[in-house]
């Protein structure tokens, strides 16, 4: 079942019109967050991160904090999915040809379950990395949010892919090493965790401040900063934060081989444990 504009429908009926704003010109924006234990994960924070992005772009969401939470746990009944991946989509809707957003006066917006990945609750999931070719924008005020246009982000997993990699590394258009295609950036450098700021043209991910929080929490100093591929070689170990999955331990980089730390595993024991307190759940699926 799929949560469409108020209404509750079977997947095979789930469509919108061929001329969605959203569909024509990625109109739009989207979130997606971790059902565990048939609770959503950090709802409040991707709820805020969407309300702030429909302010920024001009886009009215059309239901209420209240009404979309309902909505969620209508969505998990009835499917019974208690571990899941829940996608939230709001477009501006269907409007007049072109550009202007003249005239697209009612908003759509969809939530959908996915089913969520398996994940070993001893470690994290162990990925290969590949630095794509495609570069994203420093200081782009869009990068805050999780609009529908990520053609560069489609385009560098595809890279990924064809590696045999889980996951692709963008780079800045000042040769700095931003972020993963559907993830934030870490590493770890003499005891400290380390991550580049918002500035350089990252998507501030929930999960990211979930690592802030932790790193609070055990004490480990976490800063902000730019690094190059080649100075990201050197570094004492790499992982990557997302809703989906949590973290993930980064084992190369177009097949050379990183170090791993140990802190890596703690991150991921207290990623963990915190789901858990917040979800009410005896473990983490």
């Amino acid at each position: 079942m799929v949560f469409l504009n108020g209404e509750f429908v079977p997947e095979e009926q789930a469509v919108v019109s061929v001329f969605d704003r959203c569909f024509q010109y990625g109109d739009g924006l989207f979130e997606t967050l971790r059902i565990y234990n048939r609770q959503p994960f950090r709802w409040e924070q991707h709820l805020e991160r969407l309300e702030r992005g429909a302010e920024f772009l001009a886009i009215r969401v059309p239901f209420t904090a209240g009404e979309l939470r309902q909505a969620v746990g209508h969505l998990i009944e009835s499917n019974q999915m208690s571990s899941a991946i829940l996608r939230l989509t709001l477009s501006r809707g269907v409007g007049m040809r072109g550009y202007s957003p003249t005239g697209a006066g009612k908003p759509l917006l969809v939530m959908s379950l996915h089913p969520g990945p398996g994940a070993e609750p001893a470690h994290p999931p162990r990925w290969r990395l590949k630095v794509a070719t495609f570069r994203l924008p420093a200081n782009e005020p869009l990068a805050r949010f999780k609009t529908c246009n990520k053609l560069p982000q489609v385009m560098a997993r595809a890279e990924a892919e064809t590696a045999k990699a889980q996951e692709a590394l963008l780079l800045n258009t000042d040769g700095e090493v931003v972020e993963a295609a559907s993830s934030n950036l870490f590493w770890v450098k003499d005891g400290t965790i380390c991550t580049p700021p918002c500035s350089s043209g990252i998507l501030p991910g929930v999960t990211r401040a979930v690592v802030f929080e932790i790193c609070e929490g055990f004490g480990v100093p976490c800063v902000e900063g730019n690094l190059t591929v080649k100075e990201l070689m050197r570094v004492d170990g790499l992982f990557l934060s997302l809703s989906s999955a949590g973290i993930a331990e980064a084992v190369s980089i177009d097949d050379k081989p990183l170090r791993q730390s140990p802190l890596t595993e703690r991150l991921w024991a207290g990623y963990n444990r915190l789901v858990r307190e917040e979800t009410g759940g005896d473990q983490v699926d």
